[in-house]
């Protein structure tokens, strides 16, 4: 997409079987957010019961989207047809069921602005909190993000965490390998480390969702986070060499 001149953030949201429950997560989302901004809400397919009340929202608020993801189903397909479709010098990836804190939003992209590739809102720093989800997926996350962090020295305590902002020409440079979960979020931190492209956090209070279900399948999706997680140690790549190796991975 040709980024348009008078937007400072596009921001992405996934959303699947969501229902009305998607009207409260853009109340926050637009009320929190202070640049000038769009909001893609991609979901895959037109019978999604978040679509009808999407599209009454659009109709009401230019500024959000709705995407009809076709590059097929599950949430890395929809972030990266979100992405694909951004528009803003900024790119943030949010989840719509409000467990992120959308007055985050400015203090990122302003972090970006100020020339990090990737700025991470993170759980797992001083002042960062996690309330509720599963206990495994939390421990697991929390580990991942640390050792990442003290070991392979990605910039950030909180690489598992969707919640972050990117350049976009960042993201149109490295591209998404992911096609399942959401392990875009670390896959893109790695890639970052992998360029020595830098890396920022700030703390975020992350509080489990009020409403609907999770989709999130730590079992089937796994080996697809290990996999970004033990890319991250290697050496540094350039860009060429970076895209040449995920690609012979993939």
């Amino acid at each position: 997409m040709t980024e348009r001149d008078d937007l400072r953030v596009s921001i992405v949201i996934p959303a699947y079987e969501e229902g009305d429950a998607i009207v409260p997560c853009l109340d926050r989302i637009l009320a929190g957010v202070g640049l000038s901004c769009e909001v893609l809400v991609v979901f895959d397919r037109e019978g999604d019961s978040t679509v009808a009340p999407l599209r009454a929202y659009a109709a009401r608020d230019p500024r959000v989207v709705p995407t009809h993801n076709t590059y097929g189903r599950g949430p890395a397909r929809a972030i990266r047809y979100g992405i694909d479709h951004s528009s803003a010098p900024v790119t943030v990836i949010t989840m719509a069921d409000g467990s992120d804190d959308a007055e985050q939003i400015d203090e990122l992209v302003k972090l970006v602005e100020r020339g990090v590739v990737i700025a991470a809102a993170s759980r797992y720093m001083s002042g960062g909190q996690q309330i509720g989800g599963p206990f495994l997926k939390s421990r697991m996350s929390h580990i991942a993000g640390l050792t990442l962090y003290y070991l392979a020295n990605v910039g950030t305590r909180d690489a598992t965490n969707s919640f972050k902002a990117y350049s976009t020409e960042f993201l149109r440079e490295v591209g998404v390998d992911s096609d399942a979960g959401f392990e875009i979020g670390i896959e893109l931190v790695a890639k970052a480390r992998r360029l020595r492209q830098p890396v920022a956090e700030l703390p975020t209070i992350w509080i489990e969702r009020s409403q609907g279900q999770s989709s999130f399948q730590i079992v089937k999706w796994l080996g697809r986070y290990l996999r970004w997680y033990l890319f991250a140690f290697g050496p540094r790549l350039t860009l060429g060499q970076l895209r040449a190796t995920t690609r012979e991975s993939s």
